[in-house]
């Protein structure tokens, strides 16, 4: 029932209570049977914009008077208004408008949400999250400095002097000479009171480590320079120097110190050429028991990383991996060469693997006896050759290399095939891990063609020898080969430096 005149009434005055007075004005007036429906301006967009103009005013008004605390909660309660305003004048014929804002406000909250947590993000969470990191790098450093206080404390017996920076500034002189840059700092020289000569190594935070100073430098200037070179008497005392050394790393401590980055360049001589193995930066500490490590990643130098280093299927990386280092240095300093030179001939470019060929082409008497090489140089070409095996397991351990070194070439064998030159290797290999250690330097593409050829060739030379029944070498065939095995030769001739004989 809807009054006569009652066009003009909003959609909630269809249901006010009328009292008895009214009821005989209508029934005086008159009154028509409609059903109630909206106005003609009572649409959707007269709902969506009565509710926006009061859901703006509110706003506004909020805002206006609202803390900081709570203009974030007024952004998100706007919109639960301006739905129940679009819920409560929307009767059930305008249903589908309620559900359709209900969407569309929705996404809007959603979108201001991410917006707002942006910019919390920026504000709030990006100045944590560098405090919690500025506080974590200080709680590193502390524990590395509490560390090291321990150590310094454990050595006291030892009496290790302690200089405050001032003191390193004097020793070096305000840092004037400069001998090089280290992986973690610049190395500088310096003296101390008395005259003592010392090279000091600057790292992070002013902090430094005092050594004892080196002057002839490193190994490698001597044994790869033309210039400058050893007997072979004086490489022999310099191969077990670096051999005790290494050895008193696995066994003379209480954690076995795996150095994993033996190299002619971190062998040190002092002033009586006397080795000293330097830069542990890549060396890690192991209980002496542990047979095989836990290594993450690849660790050394291109050209003397076991092979083990570069994938597990060789073996477990242990003490053995320093074992191979050494083979390959020892081999360069037999040689004077470096074990990979691409501007050598194609047989001896990769120095291991010639020498091998050489080795296994004659027994090592008929090698003493027909070329007359140096018994050391046969030596210090045999016991690298036992170092660089494939396996670990076929490796010596140090102990054993040393007393290789010690002991005479009486006995010393010559060891199986290297892995570069075995066959029984070759198809087992994965093709992505032999690619990998040929980037090494460890195994070069044609070794395993030049193993076999040479072989071969050994073998018809002997057969035509025995044929014509001679069974010796031509000496000066032989010498004329002993021209290229070491290359170059040695001899025992002193060699000066700094105005002495070694």
């Amino acid at each position: 029932m809807t009054p006569l005149g009652s066009w003009g009434l909003g959609p909630n005055d269809y249901y006010s209570t009328y009292d008895y007075e009214d009821i005989v004005k209508f029934t005086r007036d008159g009154f028509a049977l409609r059903f109630p429906f909206p106005a003609p301006e009572w649409t959707y967009s007269w709902i969506l914009k009565t509710c926006l103009e009061n859901s703006r005013s509110d706003f506004h008004e909020q805002m206006s008077s609202s803390s900081i605390q709570n203009k974030i909660s007024v952004i998100f309660a706007i919109d639960v208004r301006f739905l129940g305003c679009v819920k409560n004048n929307s009767l059930s014929k305008y249903t589908k408008l309620y559900w359709a804002v209900l969407v569309i406000v929705s996404a809007i909250s959603i979108m201001k949400l991410i917006i707002v947590l942006a910019v919390l993000s920026r504000l709030v969470f990006a100045p944590l999250s560098v405090l919690i990191f500025l506080a974590y790098k200080y709680w590193q450093t502390k524990i590395s400095v509490d560390a090291v206080e321990r150590f310094l404390q454990m050595q006291l017996a030892l009496g290790p002097t302690r200089f405050a920076y001032t003191d390193i500034t004097a020793i070096t002189s305000h840092f004037r000479d400069k001998l090089g840059q280290g992986g973690y700092g610049s190395v500088y020289k310096g003296v101390l009171p008395g005259d003592v000569h010392v090279a000091i190594k600057m790292l992070e935070m002013r902090r430094a480590l005092v050594y004892e100073y080196m002057p002839h430098g490193s190994l490698e200037k001597y044994i790869f320079s033309p210039e400058k070179s050893f007997s072979w008497d004086k490489l022999n005392q310099i191969a077990l120097g670096i051999a005790r050394g290494i050895d008193y790393l696995h066994r003379g401590c209480d954690m076995q110190i795996l150095h994993f980055d033996i190299k002619p360049h971190n062998i040190l001589l002092d002033s009586d050429f006397t080795p000293k193995i330097a830069d542990f930066r890549l060396a890690k500490l192991y209980p002496r028991d542990n047979s095989f490590l836990p290594v993450s990643a690849a660790r050394g130098t291109v050209g003397y990383i076991a092979p083990e280093m570069v994938s597990r299927s060789f073996g477990a990386i242990s003490s053995k991996s320093d074992v191979y280092s050494f083979g390959m240095l020892l081999l360069e300093m037999a040689g004077g060469r470096r074990n990979v030179d691409p501007r050598a001939s194609r047989s001896q470019t990769y120095y291991p693997a010639w020498v091998y060929n050489q080795l296994s082409c004659q027994e090592v008497g008929e090698i003493s006896e027909a070329i007359g090489i140096h018994q050391v140089e046969r030596k210090l070409c045999i016991v690298p050759l036992w170092c660089i095996q494939m396996k670990p397991d076929d490796r010596p351990t140090m102990s054993e290399v040393l007393d290789m070194l010690e002991a005479g070439i009486n006995g010393l064998e010559v060891p199986p095939e290297p892995f570069f030159c075995g066959d029984e290797y070759a198809p087992a290999a994965d093709s992505s891990v032999l690619s990998e250690i040929r980037r090494d330097g460890v195994m070069m593409a044609q070794n395993l063609q030049n193993c076999r050829t040479y072989r071969r060739s050994c073998i018809i030379k002997k057969k035509n020898q025995r044929r014509g029944g001679n069974s010796s070498y031509n000496p000066n065939r032989g010498r004329q080969d002993l021209l290229q095995f070491g290359a170059p030769v040695r001899s025992k001739m002193s060699i000066k430096s700094s105005g002495s004989r070694v």
